[in-house]
């Protein structure tokens, strides 16, 4: 095989740039094998700088079926990356073992691919091959034992993988019920365009509440009224914040002037119950 040829096989192999290929046969002297270990070391370098720079961009892929879904994101610079074909992928395959994993980190970097390396190997590999900053977000799992689970995609950018995405779980002992299957694509539907952060006031996550109490206490200080007006002020503005935050109390989308449990009790689907959601927008 001629030092050309050479090259280009290097370059097959590891997508590294024609210059980068050569350097490295030049200093494996002409060694293909050590010429992919060297470059493997100086693409960790390369990758390492990458890695402090913003991600900003990206998709989030969702796969599983009816009692199992999961939720990945996996961010880089620029949209146009979110488009390339390798990074998508990458992302594919990722997502599949997200699922498998059900979305435990460790497990999901530590899990060998089809190219027989490590998710986070290939990873590395990929930062170095495309040139921007990549990582693995947010990600979430959903089991439904007793019903089924819904997914909506929105700003599709290939097959499952979109700019936002939901799951949400639904028990209900029909499954084809047609009632029920409504209303478990509209309210994926709902909890995109909404954004609750949890499906009643008991699962709110008690430091989001005292946040909001203090950013209510800073707005209201110095207002001149007396406390106890600040205090039922305070009060109030912490239960709309509730209303409008917790899924069941959110205005339905499709019809605002009803509040989502009201539009449940309208289905008359005795034992219906909303079991778990979530949802993950890129660059939110």
């Amino acid at each position: 095989m001629s030092d050309i040829d050479k090259v280009k096989e290097l370059r097959k192999l590891t997508g590294a740039g024609f210059k980068d290929c050569n350097n490295a046969l030049k200093e494996a002297n002409s060694d293909i094998e050590k010429a992919i270990e060297i470059l493997r070391v100086k693409g960790i370098s390369k990758a390492s700088k990458k890695m402090t720079r913003e991600a900003n961009e990206g998709v989030v892929a969702v796969f599983g079926d009816n009692k199992k879904s999961s939720l990945i994101e996996v961010n880089c610079e620029t949209d146009f990356v979110a488009k390339n074909d390798d990074f998508i992928s990458f992302v594919k395959e990722i997502s599949e073992i997200n699922n498998s994993v059900s979305s435990d980190p460790e497990k999901l970097k530590k899990t060998i691919m089809k190219n027989s390396k490590s998710v986070e190997d290939t990873l590395v590999d990929l930062i170095s091959k495309i040139g921007e900053k990549i990582t693995l977000g947010r990600s979430k799992t959903i089991v439904c034992e007793k019903g089924k689970i819904f997914t909506y995609l929105h700003s599709v950018v290939k097959d499952k993988l979109a700019k936002l995405a939901v799951i949400s779980s639904i028990n209900y002992d029909d499954e084809n019920d047609e009632s029920f299957l409504n209303f478990g694509k509209q309210l994926s539907m709902h909890i995109a365009a909404s954004n609750p952060i949890a499906i009643n006031e008991k699962l709110i996550d008690q430091n989001i509440l005292i946040k909001e109490k203090e950013l209510i206490a800073e707005e209201l200080k110095n207002n001149g009224k007396p406390k106890e007006i600040v205090e039922k002020i305070s009060k109030g503005k912490l239960n709309k914040f509730i209303q409008d935050n917790c899924l069941m109390t959110q205005s339905w989308v499709m019809d605002p002037d009803k509040k989502v449990n009201e539009i449940i009790q309208s289905l008359k689907l005795s034992n219906l119950e909303i079991s778990a959601f979530h949802r993950i927008k890129i660059g939110e």
